[in-house]
């Protein structure tokens, strides 16, 4: 892999490992210590992540028009700024005004990192959005593993602890990143708008794909929201819930170079990737709703990461591979923002789902969704296809 990889790698990793002190934690420091309901915090974090749809897609247009070094280091500015707020003022109100501004500064940033790891080594194909998938999630292990012991002793220092990892962050990104060379002038010039109308069905499909890819996130962040409410509710420690996000992360880069083997000799294409890792997401949500225990909760944890071992790189691949010369930042701020949407709309539909029915309801609207995210896949690319077969007639 090219240096400058490494360096997103690591910055990633950094990055993740600190938003991960805090964001499997949210809904219990907002339910058990700040004494809101579950649809309040499902609210909270709502507004957080609908900052962070707004900060990606700005995100992704400003990496078009500025590049990446700069883009970053703005994103990264604006989190660390709301971060240090948060670590002196975290009671109510303070803590939503301050989690809304990180979500945004934090969607600046994704963008600009998985634009530039697709740029940086184009050859690579998924292998570099795998790598920075793999760094994320070694964040989230270390991090979760971290942040469950610290809360045990006080919320106070899962703040200070993701500020700390964030000023990392800024140094790795100030004099990393400068030296990352993507110059935006080569990339917007008086072709873009007739490469755009020409690809326009290129954006369909991702549009397509993305909304099956919202709903495989409005399942998954139960497991941040709703789910880790539910294991405080029957007795399952702060330690033992943040093994689960624990085990997810290092399972992730420990598996990897098998999931790569198997993939490899299955030789299957990034749509049946996807298919795969939906029908692992039902098996794994199916668990979940009969758990009663912890073991029950680590068998569904682990089938569940299989699962997003399959979906979450794929997408950003797909993206880069379908965003026309010029636009990679802002297709790649679709696959953040749609995400982040996922998240958004998740924790308050768990929320409402939950205080006015049940967890046995919110189960099966789960997996009615990802019903509805393998249609979507499934059909993402017949417009595509027509119009290849169109062009193939023609000729």
């Amino acid at each position: 892999m090219p240096r400058a990889l490494w360096l997103l790698i690591i910055g990633m990793a950094v990055n993740v490992t600190g938003n991960s002190f805090l964001w499997p934690l949210n809904t219990i420091y907002i339910h058990d210590h700040l004494g809101k309901s579950l649809s309040m915090a499902g609210v909270v974090l709502m507004l957080n992540s609908a900052a962070s749809v707004i900060g990606n897609l700005y995100g992704g247009s400003l990496f078009d028009k500025i590049g990446g070094y700069k883009s970053s280091l703005l994103g990264i500015g604006i989190s660390l700024a709301a971060l240090i707020g948060l670590t002196f003022w975290h009671g109510w109100p303070e803590y939503i005004v301050f989690l809304t501004i990180v979500g945004f500064g934090s969607g600046v940033t994704f963008p600009a990192m998985y634009a530039m790891a697709g740029m940086v080594w184009k050859e690579g194909g998924r292998k570099a959005f795998n790598a920075v998938y793999i760094a994320q999630n070694l964040g989230v292990a270390v991090g979760a593993a971290l942040g469950g012991i610290l809360a045990d002793y006080s919320f106070e220092l899962i703040f200070l602890a993701n500020t700390v990892m964030y000023i990392i962050f800024l140094l790795i990104a100030v004099f990393g990143y400068k030296g990352i060379s993507i110059d935006p002038a080569k990339q917007a010039n008086s072709v873009q708008d007739a490469a755009f109308v020409k690809n326009r069905k290129n954006l369909y499909a991702l549009l397509i794909l993305c909304s099956g890819y919202l709903l495989c996130w409005v399942g998954y962040v139960q497991w941040m929201t709703t789910i880790a409410s539910y294991t405080q509710e029957i007795s399952i420690s702060l330690s033992q819930y943040s093994l689960l996000w624990t085990m997810n992360g290092a399972l992730i880069v420990l598996g990897q170079p098998l999931l790569n083997v198997v993939l490899k000799r299955l030789a299957t294409t990034l749509k049946i990737q996807i298919l795969i890792g939906i029908a692992i997401f039902i098996i794994s949500f199916l668990i979940a709703g009969n758990a009663a225990a912890f073991s029950g909760f680590l068998v569904a944890m682990i089938i569940l990461t299989i699962g997003e071992m399959f979906i979450w790189p794929a997408v950003p691949t797909i993206a880069f591979e379908l965003a026309p010369k010029g636009r990679e930042g802002f297709y790649q701020g679709i696959v953040n923002s749609t995400a982040t949407g996922g998240r958004m709309i998740g924790p308050l539909l768990g929320g409402i789902l939950v205080d006015l029915y049940s967890m046995s309801i919110l189960f099966f609207v789960l997996i009615a969704l990802f019903v509805i995210a393998i249609l979507t896949t499934l059909v993402y690319d017949r417009i595509l296809k027509k119009e290849k077969q169109f062009n193939v007639n023609l000729t």
